[in-house]
């Protein structure tokens, strides 16, 4: 049986942490050196993807998901992302039978995490038919490995398998990880 993490450990926090950042760099510097010819709008497509990825994870998940997560009514505990900490800075508490609906509208957090992790590899792909290069097309292979290591490693091994919430969670459900 896989145990399950009160407190998260360091190592686990920065893998996690780690492959988000990679993932979210990579993708928008694969955008930036796609669509090169086109300066003004590689730079304002690439930051524009970054920000909102970023701001999805590290601003937009601390103060909507987290709020009803077990992590932050736990004294001590750190969930995979360490955002319970930060939310507790941001945010009051709140019901926490509303931590479900994370998954639910179409504008919901679940949709828009997926989309920043899909979006590069979308907005990469007509620069490699048209634009052809080997740095964007390494660019765009390294980005696919991570969404693949995210989704067959990271999910299953690192996170969401040794989460508080994985019963209540539509991620772990969506995965199956009970």
């Amino acid at each position: 049986m896989t145990e399950v993490y009160q407190r998260y450990p360091a190592t686990s926090v920065a893998i996690y942490n780690g492959a988000t950042l990679a993932h979210y760099a990579l993708g928008a510097a694969g955008i930036v050196v796609g669509y090169d010819r086109w300066p003004v709008v590689a730079w304002a497509a690439g930051l524009g993807y970054l920000l909102f990825a970023l701001g999805q994870m590290y601003v937009m998940m601390p103060m909507v998901v987290c709020p009803s997560c077990t992590y932050r009514r736990l004294d001590g505990a750190r969930c995979i992302s360490g955002m319970n900490a930060v939310s507790a800075r941001l945010t009051p508490l709140a019901d926490h039978d509303s931590f479900p609906l994370r998954a639910r509208g179409v504008l919901c957090h679940n949709n828009l995490y997926m989309a920043s992790l899909i979006a590069p590899l979308l907005l990469m792909a007509p620069a490699l038919v048209f634009v052809f290069s080997w740095v964007l097309l390494g660019i765009f292979v390294a980005v696919a490995a991570l969404l693949a290591l995210r989704m067959f490693v990271i999910f299953p091994r690192v996170a969401c398998g040794h989460c508080l919430e994985k019963r209540r969670c539509p991620n772990a459900q969506a995965m199956g990880i009970k």
